[in-house]
């Protein structure tokens, strides 16, 4: 609603906008007076007056007319000083929760870093020294294996060698010669031995070749150092398979270990599982692509650990898993590639279930409606499962060792344990 006063001031202000159209000071001044006899500022009713008495009542309504002025100046003045207060203390406001909101968030990161980068030195510290193990076995195994191959190259060099010696020998001979005679025959003779030199060479690269392809033999039917039989899955077929029965697997806690060599892993190609009729993935070991995937208990609860696999390749994959906090932990080759906290927190795994190989439990009986696209197709050895979490020293110092076969599994034991092929699946050395 708008104030007396306010309507007060537009009259004055119209007043003096009607200067210019004949109205007098006194027209303008009886207006506002009357303006306040409605709203009952001034006395309705006037008495008679004498000249004297009328100019001072003039002289009122003046002063009347400036003191209504004032106060809505004042009152103007007391609406702006409250807004300039009002503003001013809800800046401080936002300035204070700004600046909390900084602090707060300064602490967090600040914790953040300083948690995660002793767990990246750790982690490095840990998997150099085995890095450098890794490759030091593989050139001992590929210096072993080719040793013949190369001793017969260095006695092949040795003869292209002294070849050499003898061209430059006579080349020598031919510049000192005079005699055009020598130096046909000399001439002759450069050429004798530049053919055999050709042929050398020849040798030289057939040998080379024949290496080249001995390496890629060896690499392709080699086992890992001291295994000396594998299981081959020879394609992917619901009916290839392996199965072993353990005599008691309650669990709550476990380590399984197994070298792998898979031709070809698609988004999910099983390498062992094990199931009951009521949950068939309490343990599942799976490719997908290249990464690791490991199940404990459910297929919502996992690890998945990148990039850890090379068709044609072997790879030595572990899995652990405790039900005291749920830590569940993917190896390869030595090396801590994956680990997921709160899996299966407090589960235990049932007995009286089977464990496969190459395939996924179905939940109804065994080598039954299996899924072709989830059957692994390579080969597989040193298979051993534990009812406990092997330390880091005993997977990194003996399921990587040298002896990769010569452990053996309280659970499942790797050429102890009778591991049954199905199918087209079987034993290889």
């Amino acid at each position: 609603m708008v104030s007396k006063d306010m309507i007060a001031l537009n009259i004055l202000l119209c007043a003096i906008s009607c200067f210019s159209s004949a109205w007098t000071i006194d027209d303008v001044l009886n207006v506002i007076v009357e303006h306040e006899f409605d709203n009952g500022n001034l006395e309705t009713e006037e008495a008679p007056c004498t000249v004297s008495e009328c100019q001072t009542r003039e002289t009122t309504k003046w002063d009347k007319l400036f003191t209504i002025l004032e106060n809505s100046q004042m009152k103007e003045n007391m609406l702006l000083q409250s807004i300039d207060e009002v503003i001013k203390v809800e800046l401080q406001s936002v300035r204070a929760e700004m600046l909390q909101f900084v602090d707060n968030f300064a602490g967090t990161c600040g914790l953040g870093s300083e948690g995660v980068t002793p767990k990246n030195a750790a982690e490095l510290d840990t998997a150099l020294p085995s890095r450098l193990n890794q490759d030091e076995q593989y050139e001992n195994s590929l210096e072993a294996s080719n040793g013949n191959m190369l001793g017969e190259l260095f006695i092949l060099s040795n003869n292209i060698s002294n070849r050499l010696d003898k061209i430059e020998n006579a080349q020598q001979r031919k510049d000192d010669e005079a005699d055009a005679g020598e130096q046909n025959q000399v001439d002759a003779k450069c050429k004798i031995e530049g053919n055999s030199l050709n042929s050398a060479l020849r040798e030289l690269d057939q040998v080379s070749s024949k290496l080249q392809l001995t390496e890629k033999w060896i690499s392709q039917r080699i086992l890992p150092s001291g295994c000396e039989v594998a299981i081959l899955f020879p394609m992917r077929s619901p009916k290839i398979y392996a199965s072993v029965h353990p005599a008691d697997m309650t669990l709550p806690a476990f380590t399984a270990c197994v070298w792998v060599k898979v031709t070809e892993a698609l988004d999910k190609t099983v390498v062992f599982s094990y199931g009951t009729k009521r949950n068939a993935y309490e343990i599942q070991l799976y490719l997908d692509r290249q990464d690791a995937v490991l199940v404990v208990g459910g297929d919502k609860n996992k690890v998945t650990a990148r990039h850890v696999t090379t068709p044609g390749q072997w790879s030595h994959l572990c899995g652990t898993w405790s039900s005291v906090d749920g830590t569940a932990t993917i190896w390869a080759n030595g090396e801590i590639s994956a680990t997921s906290f709160e899996v299966a927190k407090g589960h235990v795994i049932p007995p009286r279930g089977i464990l496969q190989l190459g395939q996924e439990k179905n939940g109804c009986c065994v080598g039954g409606g299996f899924d072709e696209s989830l059957s692994f197709s390579g080969k597989v050895t040193g298979f051993n499962v534990w009812d406990r979490v092997l330390s880091e020293e005993e997977i990194v110092t003996k399921t990587g060792a040298e002896d990769a076969c010569g452990i053996r599994g309280n659970i499942v034991a790797w050429g102890t344990t009778e591991i049954l092929p199905h199918g087209g699946a079987q034993y290889i050395h």
